[in-house]
């Protein structure tokens, strides 16, 4: 089983920059086991995951919140009460008095 070798972006620059300057001829250097990207991420998955779901949140309660406000002419705090959304079901229901 052949080890692959762990290189970040950085390293690799540091190379290239190196054979740049002449430093060292790539023609007799010996062939170098295959190397492997490795991403280095800012923001971890769970991160990415809530971040999403939290702004997802905001534009349902910010759509929610303009709709109700502007194009129904309600009260912009009225928008996110429960018992807004109970007298609509109540309503759809058939059991509003």
């Amino acid at each position: 089983m052949t080890e692959e070798k762990v290189v970040t972006r950085k390293q690799v620059k540091a190379v290239r920059a190196k054979n740049d300057e002449g430093q060292e001829n790539t023609e007799t250097a010996k062939p170098q086991k295959p190397t492997r990207w490795v991403q280095i991420r800012l923001l971890p998955i769970w991160l990415r995951v809530l971040l999403v779901l939290l702004l997802v949140a905001g534009a349902v309660a910010g759509g929610l919140t303009v709709g109700y406000a502007i194009l129904g002419g309600g009260d912009a705090s009225d928008a996110l009460k429960w018992e807004t959304y109970q007298h609509i079901l109540d309503i759809m229901n058939g059991t509003s008095k």
